[in-house]
C-alpha cells in the first residue's frame, strides 16, 4: 500500500508507552506527526527520538502532537528511553507505538504487506523501510510524507517549518516559496484570479511576472 499527500490516514489501535489508543479518537482536533523507527537501540535514531523531546514545545504551540513507533514492543521502548536520555539529554515526552506484529507498518506502507512474522528476530537492514515521516491534518488526511535512508537523520526543524507553511496555506490562500520562514512573503495562490486578489489585497501585490504575485504573510 503507498500512501499519497490527501489520502485519509488509515486509523488503527495499538499499544503504546502511553497505554492503548485509537489513532484518529488520539489526533482528536490536533495535526499530528507519524514519524517511524526500524528498531530500538538504533544510533540515528536515537539521537532523532531526544531531539524530539527537546523540541516538543515548539510543536504543541503549533497544536502538533507527536507518536513515534518502532517494530519493537513497548517494555523495549522504555529501557531504550534511558538510554535516550542519558546520550541525549531528553527522553521521549511523547507516545511511542509498539508495533511487534508489524501492523502498523505495513498500514502505512512501511514495510511490505508480504513481510512475514513478528518484530522478533528482525534486524534493523530488514526493516531499513521503516524511515518515514507523515505530517497529518485535523482532517485526518496525510498533508506531508517523508523517507529517509537509515543513515541520515531527519531534519525534524524542516517538519516543523512545512507545518508553518501547512497551516497558513490552509487558512489563506496562499503558497509559500523556496526555503520560506514563517512571516517572510508569500504567494497568492493560482487559483486566485486578480479579481478576487484585489478584494483581499486591496494594497495591491508585486509581480516579477503575472503567475508571481508576491504579498506579506496574511495574519
Amino acid at each position: 500500500m503507498t500512501l499519497r499527500i490527501g489520502d485519509t490516514a488509515p486509523d488503527f489501535e495499538a499499544e503504546t508507552t502511553a497505554g492503548r489508543l485509537k489513532f484518529h479518537n488520539w489526533i482528536g482536533e490536533s495535526w499530528a506527526v507519524l514519524f517511524s523507527h526500524p528498531k530500538d537501540f538504533t544510533p540515528v535514531c536515537t539521537t532523532e527520538l531526544g531531539y524530539m523531546a527537546k523540541i516538543k514545545p515548539e510543536f504543541d504551540r503549533r497544536n502538533v502532537k507527536i507518536i513515534g513507533i518502532s517494530v519493537d514492543p513497548i517494555d523495549r521502548h522504555a529501557k531504550w528511553a534511558d538510554d535516550i536520555k542519558e546520550t541525549q539529554g531528553y527522553a521521549p515526552n511523547y507516545p511511542m507505538i509498539g508495533d511487534p506484529m508489524l501492523v502498523v507498518s505495513k498500514l502505512y506502507g512501511m514495510l511490505p504487506a508480504e513481510a512475514a512474522g513478528t518484530s522478533e528476530g528482525r534486524t534493523p537492514a530488514d526493516n531499513q523501510t521503516v524511515r518515514n515521516v507523515f505530517v497529518i491534518g485535523p482532517d485526518k488526511k496525510i498533508k506531508l510524507v517523508l523517507v529517509y535512508p537509515m543513515t541520515t537523520g531527519r531534519n525534524f526543524d524542516e517538519v516543523l517549518r512545512v507545518i508553518d507553511s501547512l497551516q497558513l496555506t490552509a487558512k489563506h490562500k496562499v503558497a509559500t516559496p523556496v526555503n520560506w520562514r514563517e512571516g517572510e512573503d508569500v504567494i497568492i495562490a493560482g487559483s486566485v484570479s486578480d479579481e478576487e486578489a484585489k478584494k483581499q489585497y486591496p494594497q495591491g501585490w508585486r509581480a516579477p511576472k503575472p503567475y508571481i504575485r508576491i504579498v506579506p504573510q496574511p495574519r
